[in-house]
């Protein structure tokens, strides 16, 4: 799962990114209004998590811009700024939740957690593709009720390819999910073949090898 972190305190963001990536999500950061306008429009996230002051802007601005893109990302205000007004604009504009600051890192994280769950997976906290059963609390995966035995990337992947099952992903989106904003910057793709072949060779070993199907000059598609 992505996720865009918008707050100008460098400190406290690096502290969110950690604590975010070591619960599995893949986080950009962005620390002014401008980038976050620009992240926000350009890529893809599960979750938003806003600051409203910004350097050169407000959140508030940003989340218009989203919802006015008709844009249903899962946006979760983050702010020092707790007044009832504050509160009140940002939930009429479109955010889906609000947590003032400060906050415990693990109820950020239930938070992102419970609003992912409801926006993309209709309050289900498992996910069945055929034979394949993915856990989301747990983050792991079995096939026919047999463990499989998934790195971090192969787990996302996973997820990714199961939750867009209708869809042939493109190399760049499955590099821009895994890797995030660092996407932009790669020389190549590579990495993802790799990824992609360790995955179809577990999802052979535990009985499926065709679930994966390579949709040449596009991309691939899950197959049930």
């Amino acid at each position: 799962m992505k996720i865009l972190l918008i707050d100008d305190e460098r400190r406290l963001s690096d502290s969110i990114k950690e604590f975010l990536e070591s619960q599995e999500y893949t986080v950009d950061q962005a620390f002014d209004f401008n980038d976050a306008l620009m992240k926000a429009s350009v890529y893809d996230y599960n979750c938003i998590l806003l600051d409203l002051m910004l350097p050169g802007g407000n959140g508030l601005d940003i989340l218009r811009a989203i919802r006015k893109r008709r844009d249903n990302t899962g946006v979760i205000i983050i702010s020092a700024k707790d007044s009832l007004d504050d509160k009140l604009t940002g939930l009429e504009i479109g955010a889906d939740d609000y947590l003032p600051k400060p906050f415990a890192l693990p109820e950020l994280s239930m938070r992102i957690y419970a609003l992912i769950r409801r926006l993309e997976f209709n309050v289900d906290n498992t996910i069945t593709a055929g034979c394949v059963t993915i856990d989301l609390p747990q983050k792991c995966a079995q096939v026919n009720h047999q463990p499989l035995d998934l790195t971090r990337s192969e787990y996302n992947l996973l997820l990714f390819f199961v939750t867009n099952r209708h869809k042939v992903l493109s190399k760049a989106a499955i590099a821009e999910h895994l890797s995030g904003e660092m996407a932009d910057m790669m020389d190549s793709y590579d990495f993802i073949y790799s990824h992609i072949k360790n995955l179809k060779a577990k999802l052979k070993a535990a009985g499926l090898s065709k679930c994966i199907r390579t949709v040449y000059g596009m991309g691939y598609q899950w197959e049930e």
